[in-house]
């Protein structure tokens, strides 16, 4: 699945002296639009969302029959959460609970979720990383929308082993001023970089390490879709 012309050396050079690499052409392109025609047509997705202090999730059957004003409503909750603190709001499918639960048999996702965790793809992210420790690979399916936004935070989670964090971005088109951009903060609160969601290409960064995602403006024309998680201890 990975591509085989990946200049790896380089990869874990650059990382090594960044902290974070994006890596274009990660996938073969056959695998990459596989996975892109399964999040367009076969992914049922869930409403996750922070509100009040707390994490929560619309599930995919109330949200798929939620109608406009009561999406606007939630995501209003979200907004005032995020005035004051950490907060999100995005479309998710959470791929390790689904297989786990034996959710949608045939899901291509459930493929992705076992190549991820394979002994082919963890030798690679502890080659590029050079982290020995890593030993499995969470994922989760997102779907940035008009409205949808990731505020600013850095991962750090010590109970849930995170070593590095990766974004496999596949939106075939963008443009920038459609909002939805990795943005890496530094301490001070200046941008660092902002990381742009290239075609099949994969951000890849150590942790913790500061990052949020602009919000998607209304006037989007595509979905933002990617597949995001950690490589973990």
């Amino acid at each position: 699945m990975i591509n085989r012309s990946l200049k790896v050396g380089l990869i874990r050079s650059e990382l090594a002296a960044r902290r974070r690499v994006q890596i274009h052409g990660f996938l073969q392109e056959d695998a990459a639009r596989s996975i892109l025609g399964c999040l367009q047509r076969d992914v049922q997705w869930s409403l996750a969302y922070r509100a009040n202090g707390a994490s929560r999730m619309v599930e995919r059957d109330a949200y798929r029959s939620m109608d406009a004003a009561r999406i606007d409503a939630v995501l209003a909750e979200a907004y005032t959460q995020a005035r004051g603190d950490y907060g999100f709001a995005y479309e998710s499918h959470m791929m390790v609970k689904a297989y786990l639960d034996k959710q949608d048999p045939g899901l291509l996702l459930h493929g992705v979720l076992e190549y991820l965790n394979s002994a082919e793809f963890l030798s690679f992210a502890k080659t590029v990383t050079g982290l020995e420790s890593i030993r499995r690979a969470s994922a989760q399916a997102t779907r940035y929308r008009p409205g949808h936004f990731l505020r600013m935070h850095d991962d750090a989670d010590q109970s849930d082993g995170r070593l590095a964090a990766y974004v496999m971005n596949l939106t075939p088109s963008w443009h920038p001023d459609w909002g939805g951009l990795l943005h890496m903060q530094r301490d001070d609160g200046m941008i660092s970089e902002i990381m742009f969601p290239f075609w099949n290409t994969l951000n890849l960064f150590l942790v913790p390490q500061l990052h949020f995602v602009s919000g998607v403006m209304p006037y989007a024309q595509h979905d933002r879709l990617a597949i995001t998680g950690w490589l973990q201890s």
